[in-house]
């Protein structure tokens, strides 16, 4: 098997193709990042052998065109991490850094963890665009959070009683902003009001295109899938962030990849401590063996079943190993849902993005 990486830019991409046996390098070329490009590195690949994967580095901006036309042309395409061209470059025998050193450090790193374990892409247009919006609003929100920052530290030196006043959670209502509007207009007309009464209109709009988006993806999600929205404690946000980080679970092929990965977050991490002793001289009883603790895994969203909960709790575990549990089984019926097809899939669209690229088929 030949494992290609590609380390993907705006106007090139580098390819590497290793050996998957010897791990030994097959060959290495650069393309445009064009339909040209992508046709030449199809004619380029396919002279080096049969069976073959292409690694792409997982960068879904830049390297959604060169997935397209892969996959639409029968190929088989995974994504990796950027941070494992780090570790897989520090062991590269060669110095520097250059594309196609990074190119060989995305096939390596495919070769030591094995392609199985690395997410499939495929063509999905309607998760994508859930993904585009969720994430859009994500920033949304975070620049919405740096300008109400700014809007506090301006009313500290403007209305410091009404800053002490406002709760940390309330600044982006409607009424508030109202309130503080009204406030700064009644004070001298300086620099600093000027920019807090713009930071308050600038602020409002924010809060207004997110409210949007979130009901453009509650649509979305209810189109495509409603069931997810049907479950307690999962809401837009969350059904969004799954459907685009799972990407309708092709990218986790199994229900315990949801653990390994990460993406679930119930991952124990073991942390061993060393017990205290009291001082004693050197010829004095050892130390006491380290202690194996273990603790979850901060990441994505979690929704909440209590009774699921309460019945691990009643089996004698602790607090931490009951919330463990819990997680798991959440992963797995979270899993489920999102291996069935799509209630709504818009096959127009898939048509439409098939037939944009052409890619003739090699003989």
């Amino acid at each position: 098997m030949i494992v290609i990486g590609a380390d993907i830019h705006k106007s090139t991409h580098a390819l590497a193709a290793v050996d998957g046996d010897t791990g030994a390098l097959a060959g290495e070329i650069e393309i445009r990042a064009e339909e040209a490009g992508h046709l030449a590195g199809l004619r380029w690949a396919r002279g080096l052998g049969e069976e073959r994967v292409w690694a792409i580095e997982d960068s879904r901006h830049l390297s959604r065109r060169i997935e397209q036309a892969l996959i639409t042309a029968g190929e088989r395409v995974i994504r990796v991490p950027p941070k494992m061209m780090g570790q897989s470059r520090r062991g590269e025998r060669e110095p520097g850094k250059s594309d196609q050193i990074d190119a060989r450090a995305v096939a390596r790193a495919v070769l030591r963890e094995g392609v199985d374990r690395f997410p499939a892409a495929f063509l999905d247009e309607q998760a994508l665009e859930i993904r585009l919006l969720v994430d859009h609003r994500a920033d949304l929100v975070a620049e919405r959070t740096r300008q109400i920052n700014r809007l506090r530290w301006h009313l500290v030196d403007l209305c410091p009683d009404l800053e002490a006043k406002i709760h940390a959670r309330k600044l982006d209502s409607g009424a508030m902003l109202d309130r503080i509007a009204r406030r700064l207009r009644s004070c001298e007309r300086t620099a600093r009001t000027r920019v807090a009464l713009e930071l308050v209109t600038s602020i409002r709009s924010i809060c207004r295109q997110a409210d949007a988006l979130e009901h453009e993806l509650t649509t979305l999600i209810k189109a495509y899938r409603p069931d997810l929205l049907a479950e307690s404690g999962c809401g837009t946000l969350t059904a969004a962030t799954l459907i685009g980080r799972t990407r309708r679970c092709r990218e986790v092929p199994h229900r315990r990849s949801l653990r390994p990965t990460g993406r679930g977050g119930t991952n124990p991490r073991v942390l061993r401590t060393q017990r205290p002793t009291p001082t004693a001289p050197w010829w004095g009883p050892p130390a006491q063996p380290s202690v194996a603790r273990h603790r979850d895994n901060p990441c994505s969203d979690r929704p909440d079943t209590r009774a699921y909960l309460d019945r691990k709790r009643a089996e004698g575990k602790t607090n931490r190993e009951a919330l463990r549990c819990l997680k798991r089984h959440l992963a797995r019926h979270i899993h489920r849902l999102l291996s069935m097809p799509p209630t709504n899939p818009n096959p127009k669209t898939r048509i439409e993005l098939n037939t944009a690229i052409s890619v003739p088929c090699f003989t």
